[in-house]
């Protein structure tokens, strides 16, 4: 097992951590709170990108929120690790979701660009657990993302959290030792990072069109009103 993986020196032993949010098929905490329509402009992309490259099928599925014909597509790169990532995902995204992609509107598709080892495992174990736990599995890890994150040890935690998506002491193991996921998960990067530019997280391509940095409520939903 390659040292990325040696679970002690990625992961090591720590302290229980209880997970607060439980996670079942089909649940989610996304706030249902709208934010009131505002004149913002529209932010300047940093370059466009062919979409039919961007969306193109490479290695790992995309995992898709939304209706697959909504007329708008968010692509995110993000890192599990990255707090302006997690900041988008509780306190931006919930009010995206509910304007946009519960109406058809977009979609969004995560998307794998983990800066460090623990991204990375969280990266798998979102994988790992069963489609529909997927998103919400990301927003728990999110949400929790300053116990596991940034804790001497992460192991524990994560399996805490991990047990709330259905996850057993053994398939967690399983999980984190499996070179074929750590290497796609790896490859996700490394095609963001070559073919799109991507070189920070979050950063996103709507429609194609590429920015990077954290985007605020009005700011997204400008971009996304002119789209429509």
């Amino acid at each position: 097992m390659t040292e990325l993986l040696n679970r002690r020196k990625m992961l090591g032993l720590a302290a229980a951590s209880t997970a607060a949010i439980a996670l079942t098929a089909g649940s989610s905490a996304w706030s249902q709170e709208a934010a009131a329509p505002k004149d913002v402009k529209v932010p300047n992309s940093t370059g466009k990108v062919d979409e039919a490259k961007l969306l193109a099928a490479s290695g790992l599925k995309d995992m898709v929120l939304g209706k697959a014909d909504a007329p708008v597509t968010i692509i995110e790169y993000a890192s599990m690790t990255c707090p302006h990532c997690a900041h988008f995902s509780t306190t931006t995204l919930p009010t995206i979701k509910e304007k946009y992609i519960d109406t058809g509107k977009a979609k969004l598709i995560l998307r794998e660009f983990p800066f460090d080892p623990r991204a990375a495992a969280a990266f798998m174990l979102a994988r790992c657990a069963p489609e529909e736990r997927y998103y919400p599995l990301v927003e728990v890890l999110f949400k929790q993302q300053e116990q596991w994150a940034a804790a001497a040890n992460a192991e524990e935690p994560l399996l805490q959290i991990s047990k709330l998506a259905g996850f057993t002491q053994e398939s967690f193991k399983a999980c984190l030792t499996n070179q074929k996921l750590l290497d796609d998960v790896n490859a996700s990067r490394d095609r963001g990072a070559k073919e799109f530019g991507v070189d920070s997280t979050p950063t996103f391509f709507i429609n194609g069109a590429k920015y990077s940095g954290a985007l605020s409520v009005d700011e997204m939903s400008a971009i996304i009103d002119g789209l429509l």
